[in-house]
């Protein structure tokens, strides 16, 4: 069974990627102290839970502005 994801670390992990765009999962992971595997997995909730982000061809985060 899978661990649940604490929902204070993934809204501080959105936060952090809308406050620095366009940097990569690895200055995420130093700038909150955790492992970059776990910016990782928590990336991969958020996008199940349609909180989106594009990454440009360096591996850089971008919060997803939708065109509408």
């Amino acid at each position: 069974m899978a661990r649940k994801a604490n929902p204070l670390r993934l809204e501080s992990l959105r936060v952090a990627v809308e406050l620095n765009p366009g940097k990569r999962a690895g200055f995420l992971a130093r700038l909150l102290e955790w492992r970059r595997e776990e910016v990782n997995r928590a990336l991969t909730t958020l996008n199940d839970r349609g909180v989106l982000f594009s990454e440009d061809e360096r591996g850089g985060l971008w919060p997803f502005k939708s065109k509408n």
